[in-house]
């Protein structure tokens, strides 16, 4: 039997993702964990690139004012606001405030997702940036 683990994100190393976001890792097969999640900082006025996944994903809103734009829609949403993601499907998280960050909690169904760019078509696992 696996142990229970406690995460302190404040305690972990955030990987960089340009523009002033910040992701941090917690939850992965690093931990036994059969799924990733982690929190993602985007900064005042900035936004995560438009990207899919190889998964179904769901995203809170722990902190600020975001715009969740879903295969082309925008929605907004605001704290302990949450979004499910189907594979597949175009989406991005926009940080609507100028002045105050905005915090997610993420969370993908496989401990193997990717995220392919939209603009780019490059894909890479997620779990790259847990392992750093």
């Amino acid at each position: 039997m696996t142990k229970g683990v406690i995460l302190h994100p404040n305690d972990l190393p955030a990987h960089k993702r340009g523009n002033g976001n910040k992701t941090i890792p917690l939850a992965g097969p690093r931990i036994g964990a059969g799924f990733l999640n982690g929190i993602t900082v985007i900064a005042p006025g900035s936004a995560i690139p438009l990207h899919t996944h190889n998964c179904e994903e769901s995203v809170v809103v722990l902190e600020g004012d975001a715009l969740a734009e879903i295969d082309g829609e925008q929605h907004k949403l605001v704290r302990h606001d949450a979004s499910w993601i189907p594979a597949d499907l175009p989406h991005r998280f926009i940080n609507a405030s100028q002045t105050e960050p905005l915090t997610i909690l993420w969370t993908y169904a496989r401990p193997d997702a990717t995220r392919t760019l939209v603009e780019t078509g490059e894909t890479r696992p997620v779990s790259a940036e847990h392992r750093r």
